[in-house]
């Protein structure tokens, strides 16, 4: 298999990349210089009615963990992110924005509280590390800042509970959504939290010790063969679907929490104090001028999104679809796309300017796609 990519050292393989190479995986991207698989079944249609039929298990070690402990770590992380952490408790896994000093998105990592001093932050694709690093050193803090030998592999689908019980027992059904919990294996302690990157349901084992990586692929494998297990990977369509957003596609840097549609997890009315609070009131004050959206459009199926596609109403541009596919559900192709305030509106009709040079009619759709 050619994956495309001249492979060294800086683009890092994971415990689980000999075993997706033997699972016939059909191309890599990048991510937090480590490689993600991207294809394995014959289409991503196939690919996307396997994932809301059975189960599939997926390599997502590039969601690196930035570990931060010690006294002062709890006052790092809230100075990072708007969100309030103040009331999680151990075993909690929360969807925290981390901003800069003007509101920008610097990543959208998951919070998992493994004590009142120790912190990982499960992250996307940007150096959260070095950020984290450079923020404790300025200010002083008390903290111990490093990545772990923390590799997750993902258990995803409507029978992913049946398959990790097989696995580790009836125990994992006691695991509330966002939440975590230790389970042997192999003699050693794992968490395993009930999350994912899909709506469909599923795990995410947070894999401490990577020699273990092939006996667990092996021993997810094995438990899952009676409920059809395929390989996996974060499927396109169903993510634009489900509305989940893709740092460094939907948004970046230049964009802030309240144009993402995560208002709700910014705490503003200045109870709490982080980086970039005073920005984002000021955002908040003055409204924001444009909001992610979903656009549902008309045509062929559409072809792959790698540069953005615009998006026009009246004659004007309103925004640009950044993510697309044609959904076989739906029966049209649906994107998601910052869109102008004045345009917004669920069914305002919209013309999309796809990358084969066709004009599709479209409109407006909340997230995510019903």
């Amino acid at each position: 298999m050619s994956s495309g990519l001249n492979m060294s050292r800086r683009i890092r393989r994971t415990p689980y990349t000999d075993k997706v190479e033997e699972h016939g995986v059909r191309g890599f991207s990048v991510v937090n210089h480590m490689l993600l698989p991207k294809a394995f079944q014959p289409s991503v249609e196939e690919d996307y009615w396997h994932l809301r039929e059975h189960v599939q298990i997926w390599d997502v070690s590039t969601q690196r963990q930035v570990e931060i402990r010690g006294t002062d770590a709890a006052r790092l992380i809230q100075w990072m992110t708007p969100r309030d952490i103040s009331w999680a408790e151990v075993g909690d896994c929360l969807y925290v924005p981390l901003v800069d000093e003007r509101g920008g998105m610097i990543n959208d990592p998951v919070l998992l509280k493994l004590a009142d001093d120790h912190f990982w932050l499960s992250i996307a694709d940007s150096d959260v590390l070095l950020w984290a690093k450079g923020l404790a050193i300025g200010s002083g803090m008390d903290v111990l800042i490093d990545e772990p030998d923390v590799s997750p592999l993902a258990v995803q689908g409507p029978k992913a509970v049946n398959l990790m019980v097989n696995l580790f027992g009836d125990t994992i059904r006691t695991i509330g959504f966002f939440k975590f919990a230790w389970f042997e294996f192999h003699g050693t302690q794992q968490l395993i939290a009930r999350s994912g990157y899909s709506k469909q349901g599923g795990f995410e084992i947070y894999l401490n010790d990577s020699a273990l990586g092939p006996a667990l692929w092996d021993a997810v494998w094995k438990a899952g063969e009676e409920f059809n297990i395929t390989p996996g990977c974060p499927n396109l369509i169903e993510r634009i679907e489900g509305g989940l957003l893709s740092y460094g596609n939907e948004f970046t840097r230049q964009n802030n929490p309240l144009e993402c549609g995560l208002e709700k997890y910014c705490q503003l009315d200045g109870t709490i104090t982080c980086i970039g609070l005073e920005a984002l009131q000021k955002i908040q004050k003055n409204g924001i001028t444009q909001q992610i959206r979903g656009v549902l459009f008309d045509g062929a199926p559409c072809p792959a999104c790698g540069k953005p596609w615009l998006v026009t109403a009246e004659g004007k541009q309103i925004g640009q679809i950044t993510s697309a596919a044609y959904s076989p559900r739906l029966k049209r192709n649906v994107g998601q796309s910052m869109i102008a305030r004045d345009y917004w509106s669920v069914g305002q009709k919209v013309t999309v300017h796809s990358s084969d040079g066709i004009e599709r009619n479209g409109e407006i759709s909340a997230l995510p796609f019903n």
